[in-house]
């Protein structure tokens, strides 16, 4: 009888099947990192293509004489248009929740306006599926019968809470995100406005050369002020156009951009120096917030220092003191 021959082990397992379950891990790691540098593509195509949809909007809301025309460049979503009508008949679709959603979603990012009682219609929806689930499963199986009352009563509860949230939280996320990423373009935008301002270039147009100059760093930021250079050049009434941006940022530094912008436009005030205080400004509230973090940083390392460093710290001093005196002891 022939002994198969003794192969190594690595906590109990064979070292080939691990060797080879690592290596088809770093294949397919590898093949992850070619196809995501192979398939890089530019950050302003599809907010290229949303903002060529509003010019013609704004074009048709000029243009158009007659309401077929005007229809053929609206979009509609069928979808949307039954869920809205759902919720109207079961009388719990309210014009101010309307616009406060169509609100969150352009402060998200989200241009489509007919997508607002989708989120309503999922605060509606979501705790019935959650909770019923979370329910089902606490109170008509056994996944859950060594929880007290109170307990699987907290968990059904808690579903039937995320359920609700559910919607807001992630637009709530997506509107920090950014606003964040907005924030730190803010200053740099500011400065290039005031190169052209001072080059002799117009509102509208130093918008857009900021948008081509900033798109592919800031593409979040690059996609408001093309949009708003677009407005300027549609809208009657360009306060409106920077009212717009004001709306879809929910930033006081974008808000402050526009008030300026509103104020130059009415008084006729010099943009270059009003628009150089601004971005001096914003330059310092960002070194202000990187210092704060800094200072910040002992404190919250407090807690994973203790948990963590100081434990394996005193192992590491006291445990061959501990061995020898155990070792004494016992001898």
């Amino acid at each position: 009888m022939q002994i198969p021959p003794h192969t190594p082990t690595l906590l109990g397992v064979d070292v080939l099947w691990v060797a080879t379950l690592l290596a088809a891990v770093a294949a397919a790691a590898v093949i992850v990192a070619i196809y995501a540098a192979a398939s890089v593509r530019d950050p302003m195509a599809k907010r290229v293509k949303a903002l060529n949809e509003r010019r013609e909007q704004l074009k048709a809301g000029i243009t158009a004489s007659t309401s077929k025309r005007r229809a053929k460049l609206v979009q509609k979503n069928v979808g949307a248009d039954r869920i809205r009508a759902l919720l109207s008949s079961m009388k719990v679709l309210q014009d101010s929740q309307i616009k406060v959603a169509q609100i969150k979603l352009m402060q998200a990012g989200i241009r489509k306006k007919e997508l607002a009682p989708l989120v309503i219609f999922g605060r509606l929806v979501l705790p019935i599926l959650l909770g019923g689930i979370m329910g089902f499963l606490v109170y008509g199986t056994e996944m859950f019968a060594n929880w007290s009352p109170i307990k699987a009563y907290g968990l059904v509860a808690g579903s039937l809470i995320l359920g609700y949230k559910a919607p807001d939280i992630y637009l709530k996320n997506t509107i920090k995100k950014r606003s964040d990423a907005i924030r730190k373009g803010l200053p740099d935008a500011l400065d290039l406005l005031v190169i052209c301002a001072e080059a002799g270039l117009t509102v509208d147009a130093a918008f857009g050369r900021v948008a081509r100059e900033l798109g592919r760093a800031y593409p979040e930021l690059g996609e408001e002020f093309s949009l708003t250079g677009i407005e300027l050049g549609f809208l009657t009434e360009r306060r409106q156009a920077f009212e717009n941006l004001a709306m879809r940022v929910a930033l006081e530094a974008v808000r402050g951009v526009v008030t300026t912008m509103i104020q130059t436009e009415k008084y006729g005030t010099p943009l270059a120096s009003a628009l150089r205080v601004l971005s001096g400004e914003f330059r310092n509230e960002r070194m202000m917030r990187a210092e704060e973090k800094a200072a910040r940083l002992p404190a919250i390392m407090t807690v994973p220092l203790i948990l963590f460093i100081l434990p394996v710290l005193f192992i590491v001093i006291l445990g061959p003191a501990a061995c020898s005196i155990n070792d004494a002891l016992m001898h």
